[in-house]
């Protein structure tokens, strides 16, 4: 029975002989079906635990306390979305979920900044959990950290110096991550917890509760990407499929509604490029190169290597509302 691949990142970090062979599976698992596990990452199983029981808590709040910090209020797209409240593929996802970013300053709309400028700036908090801020905030950064390891590695599989991507995300990577509750599909007519699309960013590492869901795209149709103790799940983004000029392929996956009687939990962080930065086109060498077909192309989904701008085309197409409240004036230009 096919399965995804587990990597161990302690290997990245080890000897000659153990870097070199995480750096063969990675570049397998990259290029033949984009997701693999990763282990070895050095986030206790505790902590991993801790912030799924963060996760069920905020959901367990009373709804006008999650709709105290609705999306809606946040021209940034950061807070509480409530259940189909979020599109793919132009359909209600059947969930409910809890966005952060970075705590940035706010940058006012001027006719001098590109509009994705508005991406940044405060995430909202529920008032009655005061720990959750410094617990996600700590969380998203050390999984920034892992995200650049695995990026560095990446790099070096396709023969390219391990700083080629440093460039695009300096000091700090753009950061964004969802909290996320599937309610049991018993109760509604949909089954679709997130319909199929590709992450637009780098890469996206997803900590799973005990409750599957997680199905990958392949050639034999879909994958179950059941949840393994300790392990995340990662998996290639848009922008490296843009980088390699296709030979890294972004793979469609979606989320089914769990059929028991228990929800399930997730929370997923996307890791990305600046968002001022333009994504680059790496120089593979000549047996790389020929089997680079080039990004996959879409007219419903046009990849742009500005990362900003392609970060606001997902983000508005995902949540109309928010587009509604704040970019009423050139959601249509996306």
């Amino acid at each position: 029975m096919e399965q995804l691949p587990v990597l161990n990142l302690s290997d990245w970090h080890g000897d000659g002989r153990s870097r070199q062979a995480f750096i063969s599976k990675l570049a397998d698992a990259a290029r033949k079906i984009g997701f693999f596990y990763l282990t070895g990452h050095g986030i206790e199983l505790a902590r991993q635990q801790q912030i799924l029981q963060l996760t069920k808590d905020f959901f367990a709040l009373p709804m006008p306390e999650k709709l105290a910090v609705e999306m809606t209020n946040s021209p940034h797209f950061r807070g509480y979305t409530r259940l189909q409240g979020e599109l793919t593929l132009g359909r209600p996802d059947l969930r409910e979920q809890f966005d952060i970013m970075k705590e940035e300053a706010i940058h006012m709309p001027s006719h001098d900044l590109p509009i994705w400028c508005q991406l940044q700036g405060p995430n909202q908090w529920p008032q009655n959990l005061p720990q959750m801020k410094s617990i996600l905030l700590r969380w998203q950064q050390d999984l920034a950290a892992i995200s650049v390891s695995l990026l560095k590695a990446l790099a070096v599989a396709l023969e390219q110096p391990e700083t080629a991507f440093d460039a695009t995300i300096g000091n700090s990577p753009y950061q964004h991550m969802k909290l996320i509750r599937y309610p049991n599909s018993k109760r509604h007519t949909s089954a679709q917890g997130v319909g199929a699309h590709k992450d637009p960013g780098y890469l996206t590492l997803v900590l799973q509760d005990e409750q599957s869901g997680l199905e990958v795209q392949t050639d034999n149709g879909w994958l179950s990407v059941p949840p393994v103790a300790g392990a995340f799940v990662v998996n290639i983004g848009e922008l490296l499929e843009l980088a390699s000029n296709g030979y890294l392929k972004a793979t469609n996956h979606r989320v089914t509604s769990p059929q028991a009687g228990v929800d399930r939990y997730s929370c997923a962080f996307f890791m990305a490029a600046q968002l001022n930065a333009t994504v680059p086109l790496l120089p593979l060498p000549e047996y790389l190169a020929r089997q680079a077909q080039g990004p996959a192309s879409d007219p419903l989904n046009p990849l742009f290597n500005q990362v900003g701008q392609n970060v606001l085309k997902g983000r508005l197409r995902s949540h109309p509302d928010v587009a509604k409240a704040h970019y009423a004036s050139f959601a249509d230009a996306i």
